[in-house]
């Protein structure tokens, strides 16, 4: 299925040909088939590939274009392929079939905590950070007061990670991946956990994030915030498209089939 926007093809920021997303399992037991679906975060169709190896394909056959300017909401139950989306656009899993193309910086706002080293200061750990986003070592020092001040660590700031909480955690690795200029936007509601102070606060930075971006693709179970933050929406249903258009027609469809 392919399910396009209408405007040039040339001019697509994301583009995403045919593309399958398969996950082997090596040990096809009940439990350790569950194990291994729920570690990949996919409900996807089991089935066998050519060597008769037990697989999950968490992808079929998705294909869509995105223009700058577009704001995409990734809409489905649990396991339904968003967050292997999005890890696929990112270069993070790669497809068996099809293709995927970006044109622009990738910002992935997914787990952000992970890559935080448990024995490095928050300092440090901001400074590493940052560097691989991108950033020059001037640039970072430039930058730290600033992203300092919006963690709220302080004196902690200074001591290892493995002291803080975990909404510590999300506070340093939050202000560090909104730190750069955005161009593909990938990013996943979880990063909105977190006290109601702190949400607030993350989420007028994500709104100052989504200004300056391209293309913003959200995976998210909150269909108003998908409806405010989004003008389109791909419906998902076993890694297959099942709806792909204008966010308030595909929040219908897909409220209408929940409910029905």
């Amino acid at each position: 299925m392919n399910l396009a926007t209408s405007e040039p093809e040339d001019e697509a920021v994301v583009r995403l040909e045919r593309v399958s997303v398969v996950f082997p399992i090596y040990q096809a037991g009940s439990r350790s088939l569950k194990k291994r679906v729920l570690f990949h975060g996919s409900a996807g169709r089991i089935g066998r590939d050519a060597n008769d190896q037990v697989v999950v394909e968490a992808l079929s056959d998705v294909s869509l274009s995105l223009m700058a300017g577009d704001r995409l909401a990734l809409i489905g139950s649990n396991g339904a392929g968003k967050t292997t989306l999005l890890r696929t656009i990112a270069g993070i899993f790669e497809p068996v079939r099809g293709s995927v193309t970006t044109h622009g910086r990738i910002s992935p706002m997914l787990d952000i905590s992970l890559g935080i080293d448990a024995e490095l200061s928050g300092f440090d750990n901001i400074r590493m950070r940052a560097q691989l986003l991108g950033l020059t070592p001037a640039t970072i020092e430039r930058r730290l007061p600033e992203i300092a001040e919006f963690t709220e660590l302080g004196d902690y700031l200074e001591m290892p990670v493995r002291t803080y909480s975990a909404g510590m955690i999300l506070r340093l690795g939050f202000a560090v991946a909104t730190c750069v200029e955005p161009e593909i936007l990938l990013m996943d509601e979880s990063i909105l956990a977190g006290d109601a102070h702190f949400i607030g606060k993350a989420a007028a930075r994500i709104q100052n994030f989504l200004d300056r971006a391209s293309v913003m693709v959200l995976a998210s179970h909150n269909l108003e915030l998908c409806s405010r933050w989004c003008s389109k929406g791909l419906w998902l249903d076993q890694g297959r498209i099942k709806d792909f258009g204008p966010i308030d027609q595909v929040i219908a469809n897909y409220t209408q089939s929940v409910v029905g």
